[in-house]
């Protein structure tokens, strides 16, 4: 395993454990490892399976599977893929809409799944609105959370890439 890998790995993994700490209602940078698991490692099973399984590990700790659990992870899966969009080419503007888009995208699709599978909502058109609806709130704090972490562990690889990675690099 390379020193690239072993710092992603270490990476993803403090994102998931970052979930064991105190913090508000969806500021987690979960959102945000998936991301960065998919722009950043090279193989796309391991851009998948990585961030994938620092979630369940952290899962396990958290005792977080229930009945909506597959939604969160395709939720997340997705998020990964969008990822794939940035392999070539990452940019703040970049990186900031696909966090937009993968704060929305987890929300759609979770939300979705407490609908189908949780039975709080009648199984219509309008208790699929009034799912959505009730979810609202905690949207603000998942956006913030993925901007934030986004900003955290895309800012700090390119810092480690730059001063710890290069040949002959010096840390400062």
């Amino acid at each position: 395993m390379t020193t690239r890998m072993i710092i992603l790995t270490v990476m993803v993994l403090a994102a998931a454990f970052s979930r064991l700490i105190p913090h508000p209602w969806n500021f987690t940078a979960i959102g945000a490892m998936a991301l960065f698991g998919g722009a950043y490692f090279n193989d796309k099973k391991q851009s998948l399976l990585v961030p994938m399984a620092a979630l369940a590990l952290s899962d396990l700790v958290l005792g977080g599977f229930h009945n909506t659990t597959f939604f969160v992870y395709a939720g997340f899966a997705l998020i990964v893929m969008m990822g794939w969009f940035l392999t070539e080419k990452k940019s703040v503007a970049r990186i900031g809409g696909l966090s937009l888009a993968a704060s929305s995208v987890f929300f759609l699709v979770s939300n979705f799944g407490v609908w189908i599978m949780g039975g709080m909502y009648a199984p219509t058109a309008q208790g699929l609105v009034e799912c959505y609806v009730a979810a609202i709130p905690f949207f603000g704090n998942q956006v913030a959370g993925d901007i934030f972490f986004c900003a955290v562990m895309f800012g700090g690889y390119e810092l480690v890439k730059k001063y710890a990675l290069q040949p002959n690099a010096k840390l400062v």
